[in-house]
């Protein structure tokens, strides 16, 4: 059986949504964050010593398996699980496998840092400091965000935007684990107000994400889900 250690609103629904799409059983092994510092419970660290998420477990060859990263986790499901699905394979040294593999680490790679890192900037514009050190710390996320943060968080999703024209998912008409991995960075731009009226195609692809029935049953099997 495969395990999923589920954090709430977290990268891990990307991974029940691909084992939906394989139509694989799993369990569920639910986690919950901490309402002050937004963290997973430090109990994951009994399942791997850095205690991120997502993990899978898979004792279906006999020996359990235990996998971190969503790159990897998805590479391994669809390696193991994918050939009767109907998630796309492409063929080895093609320009499509090149593809495939660009958007894969695309991802986790280039787009989530910039995102983790205005999260925190803002966070620090916000943080609870004394009045005299608050302009000071303002000043400088405000810096950061403007000259750096924001520009490149704008040059990706212009590129993702203009790869996506004229396209139904990454690859073409079919759905792909690259697809998969870049649902929740682009749900999180959407949610924090990133993506406006210029980004047509990421809304119409995160809107065919979101219609999809393996999508909808991942929402109800993992539970609240805030970018959905």
């Amino acid at each position: 059986m495969i395990k999923v250690h589920h954090l709430n609103n977290s990268r891990s629904q990307r991974i029940l949504w691909m084992l939906e799409e394989l139509n694989q059983e799993y369990e569920i092994i639910f986690y919950e964050r901490d309402v002050r510092t937004m963290l997973g419970p430090e109990t994951i660290r009994n399942v791997h010593t850095l205690g991120k998420f997502p993990i899978i477990s898979d004792d279906c060859s006999g020996d359990e398996i235990i996998i971190c990263e969503s790159g990897a986790i998805v590479e391994y499901l669809l390696q193991n699980y994918g050939k009767n699905s109907s998630l796309f394979i492409p063929k080895n040294r093609t320009q499509l496998e090149r593809d495939y593999l660009y958007w894969l680490h695309f991802s986790e790679g280039s787009l989530m840092p910039p995102l983790l890192l205005r999260l925190v900037f803002d966070r620090i514009k916000k943080a609870n400091v004394p009045f005299f050190v608050k302009p000071i710390t303002k000043a400088i996320a405000n810096k950061v965000l403007s000259e750096f943060v924001n520009p490149n968080i704008k040059c990706l999703l212009d590129f993702i935007e203009s790869s996506l024209e004229g396209k139904k998912w990454l690859l073409g008409d079919k759905l792909s684990g690259a697809d998969i991995l870049m649902s929740f960075p682009l749900e999180t731009s959407i949610t924090r107000g990133l993506i406006d009226e210029h980004y047509t195609c990421i809304k119409s692809y995160v809107e065919r994400i979101h219609r999809r029935v393996a999508f909808q049953s991942a929402i109800m099997k993992g539970g609240r889900y805030e970018y959905a």
